[in-house]
């Protein structure tokens, strides 16, 4: 019974961090003023029929601070990157050259940004919920193994141990929050 208990709070202590992971990937969507390759990750391009992820349909980089390249791999595929960027609606333009992609990353305006704050405090708070399903889950688990026969202090010692992981990883939310809150209102 207790490696029954162990074992489901490692998976508690697994969805967790899958929470955490996809806070971070969500938080670096969001851009505050500098150009990042990975503002692009999620976008899905038409590829001959199937739609593929832009990374393996054009090489992405930098040319300075503020703009963002993409070099297709074949530039037939440039107008079809062209339209899956205006399609994401991410409020970026990219300009087709013919050779390049290049999205120039306008400066943000104060009201942009506070509204970019409060849109990573959403997915802050999207990730606590996560957090605090999985301790749902948990408790609920801990409890019927309780009624099942599990000694009852060691089923409140296993609460209390499933209350400290939500408490640290709520703790890290908290510190990715203002680490990105940070960089957003840094001008």
């Amino acid at each position: 019974m207790s490696q029954d208990i162990d074992a489901y709070l490692g998976k508690g202590d697994e969805t967790m961090q899958k929470s955490l992971d996809h806070l971070g990937e969500e938080l670096q969507k969001i851009r505050a003023g500098k150009a990042s390759p990975s503002m692009l990750n999620g976008i899905m391009v038409d590829y001959y029929g199937s739609m593929t992820p832009i990374q393996q349909v054009a090489n992405l980089g930098l040319a300075d601070s503020k703009t963002i390249t993409i070099q297709a791999w074949e530039k037939k595929m440039l107008g079809t990157i062209e339209q899956a960027i205006f399609k994401a609606n991410l409020g970026l333009t990219p300009m087709n050259d013919g050779e390049f992609i290049r999205i120039t990353i306008p400066a943000l305006t104060e009201d942009r940004r506070k509204d970019l704050v409060k849109q990573a405090k959403a997915l802050a708070e999207d990730a606590k919920v996560g957090i605090r399903n999985s301790r749902q889950k948990m408790m609920e688990f801990i409890k019927k193994e309780v009624k099942d026969g599990y000694p009852e202090d060691m089923g409140k010692r296993k609460e209390a141990q499933v209350q400290d992981m939500v408490d640290k990883f709520a703790e890290k939310v908290d510190k990715m929050i203002e680490l990105k809150e940070k960089d957003i209102m840094t001008v």
